[in-house]
């Protein structure tokens, strides 16, 4: 199992923005639905974006407008663009990719290591 890359976190003020990017293995990038969570500190992680292998879209409704996810299948890549950064959206944010099967039972789930997003002025 290769475990996924995260990069781009980091401190900005309120109302600023931020591009998350993540990276991994070609058969995720071919086959998996792809997510981003986040876990703020003392509250349950919270799926905050998805996007299926095809592209589709779904975002939580606290980000519905300002948070943009895309994958980039050739390139290996998906983003997560926040504008509009809001002190509430301070979290350490993870890549996700995941495969069901038939069932919907996990076949492989794959984690980056996370990346801390700070929102304060």
């Amino acid at each position: 199992q290769v475990q996924l890359v995260e990069s781009g976190g980091g401190l900005v003020q309120p109302g600023g923005s931020l591009r998350l990017s993540c990276t991994g293995p070609t058969s995720i990038f071919r086959s998996h639905e792809m997510h981003w969570y986040r876990q703020a500190p003392g509250k349950q992680r919270e799926l905050v974006a998805s996007i299926t292998s095809g592209g589709t879209e779904n975002y939580a409704d606290s980000v519905k407008g300002r948070f943009t996810i895309l994958r980039d299948n050739p390139r290996r890549m998906m983003y997560l663009q926040m504008n509009n950064l809001a002190s509430e959206d301070t979290a350490v944010y993870y890549c996700n990719a995941g495969f069901r099967g038939p069932r919907l039972e996990t076949i492989d789930e794959q984690w980056g290591q996370g990346t801390q997003v700070t929102v304060s002025s």
